[in-house]
């Protein structure tokens, strides 16, 4: 589907990321989802963060929690499931369980870590699993999991639209990281 990387990335900067604006300025993370249909690639729902309201609601889980209050919710059978970030353990866990068998992120374990100063999901994965560098299966009898930067190939229009979500992303993380002290997020 060529349209892909280009719908991926205009959820990503027209319906998530005011959604992540919102969240940051409460004190939450920068981490959004959304949930497309394959057929037409339209959108079903968008979501953020909300770990202020429980620690559990990251991203995908909140968009998954909200996904399943739909009054008519499609078979996640034909639907992609969208994060902004490399989902954690336990987002990956919830997303399997919700029965989605794809999801395509935008930022990797290594860019939370790196560039977001948030390195809980590879510390995690390196003591529960012993994985290094978050080296899962992105393609395994459950899901098939997909970085969009390579999906981009070199186009200029579409880099160029990547470069100011990755631009608008870290002033969210900078935002969030001068006021993460005084929130009550475990693992912040």
């Amino acid at each position: 589907m060529t349209d892909l990387p280009a719908r991926l990335l205009d959820v990503i900067q027209h319906d998530i990321l005011p959604l992540t604006r919102k969240g940051v300025a409460r004190g939450d993370k920068v981490f959004g989802a959304a949930i497309l249909r394959k057929s037409d690639l339209s959108l079903v729902l968008a979501g953020t963060n909300a770990e202020t309201e429980n620690p559990l609601w990251h991203g995908e889980v909140h968009t998954l929690k909200q996904f399943y209050e739909l009054p008519d919710t499609p078979p996640t059978d034909d639907l992609i499931f969208l994060s902004t970030h490399e989902p954690c353990t336990m987002c990956m866990s919830a997303i399997t369980w919700a029965g989605f068998d794809n999801y395509a992120y935008f930022f990797s374990h290594e860019d939370s870590r790196d560039g977001f100063g948030i390195p809980h999901d590879l510390k995690i994965m390196k003591e529960l699993y012993g994985l290094d560098a978050g080296e899962y299966r992105r393609d395994n009898a459950f899901f098939k999991a997909s970085a969009i930067r390579p999906m981009l190939n070199s186009s200029p229009k579409l880099t160029a639209q990547a470069d100011r979500i990755s631009a608008a992303y870290a002033d969210l993380s900078d935002a969030y990281q001068k006021t993460k002290s005084g929130n009550s997020i475990p693992l912040n």
